[in-house]
């Protein structure tokens, strides 16, 4: 299974999939968009035409694992489905369902930056300039 989010190593719901075997990182497909949902946890969309390659991490999930913890945890936002990889290899993913969103829900496409790590990344960089400007008002 491709994970995109929370449930990648170091992130908080990593222990919903105790006991599965990382396969290593992977990469999909230039096929989806990649998306941003209440700074909460992101969603794969795929599209025909306009995708963006979006880099995860690939596990062997026992069915039991994947039934009983991994997927009750995922957000209502999100179905299981499947996508391609770069190398063209079909596996397991979290695909966003567009219609599960609320009405106000803050949604930002973060294709561009290719991962979920990345738009951390932004986030927490983007924290420390507003601190630097706070701390250092204009004259």
């Amino acid at each position: 299974m491709f994970l995109n989010g929370t449930a990648m190593w170091g992130q908080k719901d990593h222990s919903a999939h105790a006991g599965s075997a990382f396969r290593g990182p992977a990469r999909t497909a230039a096929r989806y968009r990649f998306f941003a949902v209440r700074d909460e946890f992101p969603g794969l969309y795929p599209l025909e035409k306009g995708g963006r390659m979006i880099d995860g991490e690939l596990y062997d999930i026992p069915d039991d694992i994947l039934r009983d913890r991994l997927l009750p945890a995922e957000p209502p936002e999100l179905r299981f489905g499947s996508i391609e990889l770069v190398d063209g290899e079909a596996v397991h993913a979290m695909l966003l369902v567009p219609s599960r969103l609320a009405p106000g829900d803050l949604v930002i496409d973060i294709s561009e930056l290719g991962g979920f790590r990345a738009y951390q990344r932004f986030l927490a960089d983007n924290a420390r300039v507003a601190e630097t400007l706070a701390a250092d008002p204009p004259l």
